[in-house]
């Protein structure tokens, strides 16, 4: 579905990606797991379009998007869930995630989808009408999640869904991306500060360190290894 040949990007004339490649297969769950500043949230952010690679290629369904605006990369079918939420404070729940099916036209299949990120996240439902602003961090990181869903994505991208939520919070976003993937055959690809938790969740895994891939496996055989027990999982 999604597959990234000998990526560089850069911030000016800093270079944060080089040479990565890596693969996406349809309804499975990938994770990139690395140190802070190693450049996961850049892989994401040249996939979106945000931050365009100064060379190398990006294909999703055979379709070369890496200059392509983001806008229409959305309207492929791929969108992201960005770290730190960056959710529309002063709209409502509702509003939010109006705002996430802005390019669709199939108002009945939009009806659809909103009563499915409800049933999802009963307590979005709930404070459909109060300001995202008001919502607690975990209500936030299911107001982002829904929001990204309300495009109907065949590929969604996880930016650190854990981040700044108490254990039980985290459990619960965690076993919603499972459910999201086995029940829709959304295809995940999950970057995450908890390799533990994103190596216990996906199928397969990719490392990243300095802005390249060092290692890639079955997500149950990094588990198993001993070099990222030692320097991910602290055992």
């Amino acid at each position: 579905m999604l597959e990234l040949r000998n990526i560089n990007t850069y911030y000016g004339r800093i270079q944060v990606l080089h040479d990565i490649c890596l693969h996406v297969e349809q309804g499975e769950i990938i994770t990139l797991i690395g140190a802070n500043g190693a450049g996961k949230s850049t892989i994401l952010m040249s996939i979106s379009g945000i931050v365009p690679p100064r060379d190398g290629e990006i294909l999703f369904n055979d379709i070369s998007i890496a200059r392509m605006p983001p806008d229409k990369i959305v309207a492929l079918g791929l969108s992201q869930v960005p770290e730190g939420r960056h959710i529309f404070p002063e709209l409502t729940v509702a509003e939010n995630l109006d705002m996430g099916a802005f390019l669709r036209k199939d108002r009945e299949k939009i009806r659809q989808d909103l009563d499915y990120v409800y049933t999802l996240f009963p307590i979005l439902a709930e404070r459909r009408h109060q300001p995202g602003g008001n919502l607690s961090g975990g209500e936030q990181q299911m107001l982002a999640l829904s929001r990204a869903l309300m495009t109907r994505p065949q590929l969604l991208l996880l930016d650190e869904p854990s981040m700044g939520l108490a254990p039980l919070v985290t459990q619960q976003i965690f076993d919603i991306i499972a459910q999201i993937n086995q029940e829709d055959n959304t295809t995940i690809f999950l970057v995450e500060q908890n390799a533990n938790l994103a190596l216990k969740t996906a199928d397969r895994g990719y490392v990243l360190e300095n802005g390249r891939i060092i290692m890639h496996d079955r997500a149950e055989r990094l588990l198993g290894n001993k070099d990222i027990q030692k320097a991910y999982l602290g055992i």
